[in-house]
């Protein structure tokens, strides 16, 4: 069984016994990969050890695992950390954000799917999220994320009747899977009113050129310009995968009545 070597992130991990840990690596070649880490907290009597006493969530380090797509289960045979991001450690919000974007790209995305470019914007993007440039930072991600996965909802035209997005009340739905015009708006239950400059200021952002991958030029955006379209775009995706987000309720504020 041959073995292969790749950059990754960890996107999640399992202490799976004493010594071993389950993970969901972010690979830049081969995609995502669910790997069983044996003996990851292990260390010789000198000290030493092929994982480097095990990887944390969101660390980047070069990984070497068994090539065998037919097994759930790969094996990671070595770990060798690039960047424990201890800046993004030191950020509540940060981690919240951080956590939230590798939950998204580990249920966006097939297993040995592999998006270079992505992988690169989520390398790029993490030691960001520990930055006062956090909020356009990751919902720049954000749309790169749903873009890249095909996931994007329509946010150009009306989804009922094909209108392009004028100046009067415009809304969303989730079911839909994009807005919907005041002429539509009341044969669509489930639809809300969204800010229409909310929605120009997500098409600026999708229009932003990038370098390597990297969008250029971020406006400063606050919370209360952010929360909206991450509330929005969360309901969009829990309904089109039909499952739950775990980390939503951390990254937006509760909604009561």
């Amino acid at each position: 069984m041959g073995l292969v070597r790749d950059r990754g992130i960890c996107l999640r991990k399992t202490e799976y016994s004493e010594t071993s840990q389950i993970l969901v690596l972010m690979t830049r070649n081969h995609g995502l990969l669910r790997v069983i880490a044996k003996g990851a907290h292990r260390r010789t009597k000198a000290g030493a050890s092929k994982f480097d006493g095990g990887a944390d969530l969101l660390d980047l380090g070069d990984a070497v695992f068994t090539d065998n797509t037919s097994k759930d289960l790969a094996t990671l045979c070595e770990w060798s950390l690039r960047d424990g991001h201890l800046p993004l450690r030191k950020s509540l919000r940060g981690m919240y954000l951080a956590q939230y974007a590798a939950e998204l790209a580990s249920m966006l995305f097939e297993e040995h799917d592999a998006h270079p470019v992505l992988f690169d914007r989520l390398m790029a993007t993490l030691p960001e999220l520990a930055t006062d440039r956090r909020e356009e930072t990751f919902l720049a991600f954000e749309l790169d994320l749903l873009r890249e996965s095909g996931y994007l909802p329509e946010l150009n035209q009306c989804v009922e009747c094909g209108q392009p997005m004028g100046k009067g009340p415009v809304f969303f739905s989730p079911r839909s899977g994009g807005i919907i015009c005041s002429l539509c708006e009341s044969a669509v239950s489930d639809r809300f009113q969204i800010d229409i400059r909310l929605l120009a200021m997500i098409q600026t952002l999708i229009r932003l050129p990038r370098i390597n991958g990297v969008a250029q030029r971020l406006p400063r955006l606050t919370r209360h310009q952010t929360d909206p379209i991450n509330r929005m775009l969360s309901m969009h995706i829990e309904h089109t995968l039909g499952r739950g987000l775990r980390l939503r309720e951390y990254i937006l504020p509760s909604q009561r009545a």
